[in-house]
């Protein structure tokens, strides 16, 4: 039988890492799921529903890690929790591989397994186990809604008796999943909403929402997207182009959303704060590429700051934990996908393929070494 911890995360995280729901499916397949009290409390599951469906409520970490098989987090595990696991225990979780090298190396020193969910591999078999998309998804929506309570008008055109009130104008930057549910919010709540992003398949997907598309489409433009569905970097001649387009752009905007992020670098700059000085007092500025650094220039990570010219920029960290019951209710699910492929419908025991792509696309560590190509490669 295949005991599966769950514990507590930081006090900055209030997602957890399963719900009721996915509880049920672990027993149903035969798994013991220990759960820390009080560990789904923020994402609005109390012990009792996690006990209603077979989980076993435990006191504190030390009460499940030392007989775990999987543990199952949101954030990276503590090294106090790493060293409580016994060895060869599997960690499933959100595991930043290519942020704070040196505390991987360690982790990975345990001898715990280790796979990070941010790895998944584009695929349609693995769309159920995407977390990255179903989080993102999420922090699109929330950042629209964030950004309406934070602009000075209203979103829709209204027509009064005493006069019309004009729609804002929203501009999104980066087309991936949270780029399309900020569209898609921003188009419900009535503003008039254009977007941008260096991939040429987006064009098609901003106009299928009633946005319309803003990019230079040269020839550069249109062979600007790897196989695996990201943006590749741009030459400094196309992002010139780009930029001045959308410095242009810019001047008109009330609300921007920046969302471009490519796996394993820095956010790209895509707002400078000369464009910044160029917008109208009360323009919102909301960046979803704050945690790593940030799409405009200004931008705090955690911080709301007002400029000079009263542009507000906003950098939220971790806009999908601001909506943690379906954050935690989504995440959990993608989690229960993947881990089911890693337990036997025979013997319900623990039984990996370790050459199935998924498996060998998030594996970051296994027997005391780091193995994912994209992070050998980085020490070679």
């Amino acid at each position: 039988m295949v005991t599966i911890a769950v514990t507590p995360e930081a006090s900055n995280e209030p997602r957890v890492a399963v719900s009721p729901d996915t509880v049920k499916k672990f027993v149903a397949a035969g798994c013991t799921v220990a759960i820390v009290s009080g560990a789904g409390l923020r994402s609005s599951f109390s012990d009792d529903a996690y006990k209603a469906q077979g989980a076993e409520i435990v006191s504190s970490p030390n009460d499940a890690l030392p007989r775990a098989d999987i543990l199952l987090k949101v954030r990276r595990p503590s090294p106090e929790e790493f060293n409580t696991l016994k060895p060869g225990a599997i960690v499933v979780a959100m595991l930043d591989p290519y942020g704070q090298r040196t505390e991987i190396e360690t982790l990975a020193a345990t001898k715990a397994t280790l796979f990070a969910m941010e790895l998944m591999p584009r695929t349609t078999r693995a769309q159920a186990m995407d977390v990255l998309s179903s989080q993102a998804n999420l922090a699109g929506y929330k950042a629209v809604v964030d950004a309406a309570s934070k602009f000075g008008g209203a979103l829709p055109m209204m027509m009064t008796p005493a006069g019309t009130v004009p729609a804002a104008k929203t501009f999104i930057m980066g087309v991936g999943v949270a780029g399309l549910q900020a569209i898609a919010t921003a188009r419900r709540l009535g503003a008039i909403v254009t977007a941008t992003d260096v991939r040429p398949a987006t064009k098609e997907q901003v106009q299928s929402l009633g946005a319309k598309f803003i990019a230079v489409e040269d020839e550069e433009f249109l062979q600007a997207q790897t196989a695996g569905g990201y943006a590749k970097q741009m030459s400094a001649a196309y992002q010139a182009k780009q930029a001045e387009l959308v410095a242009n752009h810019l001047k008109t905007q009330d609300i921007v959303i920046t969302t471009a992020l490519i796996p394993g670098r820095p956010a790209p700059r895509l707002i400078t704060s000369d464009m910044v000085a160029s917008m109208k007092p009360g323009a919102v500025i909301i960046d979803l590429a704050a945690e790593r650094g940030g799409n405009c220039e200004l931008t705090k990570p955690g911080e709301t700051i007002t400029t000079a010219n009263g542009v507000k920029i906003i950098g939220p960290i971790n806009l999908a934990g601001t909506v943690p019951v379906n954050a935690s209710n989504l995440y959990a699910r993608n989690l229960a996908a993947f881990v089911d492929l890693m337990i036997s419908k025979e013997d319900k025991s623990l039984a990996i393929d370790w050459d199935d792509e998924l498996i060998k696309g998030t594996l970051i560590a296994k027997d005391g070494e780091i193995v994912h190509p994209s992070l050998t490669e980085k020490t070679a």
